[in-house]
């Protein structure tokens, strides 16, 4: 399943988020603390387009019109071009998982993946992941890589936790066929499993995508959350994180936080143990929701 071990850092450019920034500020960070090479994974994405201005947003729109031609998805012309400007934002000579944002429809499997065995041979990146697809798309790049003798994904970036378990039908069963490790994001439901209902943060006010999770058993499944995580004198957040770890598939969550308090909150997730009965209970209410984040 790839890196495991050690401290792990990772430069979260999805290319639409934050023009590449996330990359200049880990690079100065590893540089400015002297943060020993072989110690850290670095990650980084690479499909949509890194803007030209930080406050550029593109969704929903035709980018080839507004200058970006070739600036996106995974030919191989944008695939060496992304890996050589993430590594001078780096200011590194190599990132240790290059991961596909999205499936690219518009550009043949083989040359996409001939492209990202060419910059794991170049040296430039040591191990490559995939993000945010259906089970079926993963499966037929994956195979492609295995019956061709190109470099195969090691990590999948997907959308899991108590609140959107869709996953478990497809890509979860998928994943563990092919040994790939799951990395994924929103674990705590954008904020919704770290809190009790109706408790408001500024980010439930100004994050859309966190009222997206209004499934049937989305209520019951956060009280139930937050009464277990009383029993056991642990946070929420915690106990969510703790659900989701003892998953067997489950490499390292992507977790976001505003402080280093915080920070060691969720870190704690790792010395809390759910039984069986406590899986069960966690897990009972939820109900079917329609796909969310592909």
């Amino acid at each position: 399943m790839g890196p495991r071990g050690g401290r792990r850092n990772e430069a979260y450019q999805g290319g639409v988020y934050s023009s590449g920034l996330s990359e200049f500020v880990l690079g100065k960070a590893i540089k400015k603390y002297n943060l020993p090479r072989d110690e850290i994974v670095v990650m980084t994405k690479l499909h949509g387009v890194v803007s030209r201005k930080i406050s550029d947003f593109f969704y929903g729109v035709n980018v080839d019109d507004l200058g970006y031609v070739n600036q996106h998805g995974l030919s191989r012309k944008h695939i060496f071009a992304s890996v050589k400007k993430s590594l001078d934002r780096l200011g590194l000579e190599y990132v240790d998982v290059l991961q596909c944002h999205r499936f690219d429809e518009d550009t043949p499997i083989e040359e996409t993946m001939q492209a990202l065995h060419d910059v794991v041979k170049a040296g430039l990146v040591r191990y490559i992941g995939m993000s945010s697809c259906y089970a079926w798309q993963f499966h037929i790049v994956q195979n492609y890589a295995i019956t061709h003798n190109l470099t195969p994904f090691i990590s999948m970036q997907n959308h899991y936790n108590l609140l959107y378990r869709e996953e478990e039908r497809e890509m979860i069963p998928t994943l563990k066929h092919f040994g790939v490790g799951s990395i994924p994001w929103s674990p705590l439901a954008r904020g919704n499993l770290t809190r009790p209902l109706g408790e408001q943060t500024k980010r439930a006010g100004t994050d859309g995508w966190s009222q997206g999770y209004q499934g049937a058993g989305v209520k019951d499944t956060i009280n139930r959350v937050e009464e277990l995580a009383k029993k056991k004198n642990v946070s929420m957040a915690q106990l969510s994180l703790a659900w989701l770890l003892q998953k067997d598939v489950i490499s390292a969550p992507v977790v976001g936080t505003t402080s280093i308090e915080k920070l060691k909150d969720l870190v704690g997730a790792l010395d809390v143990k759910l039984t069986e009965e406590d899986l069960k209970y966690l897990e009972e209410p939820y109900q079917p929701v329609p796909i969310f984040g592909h």
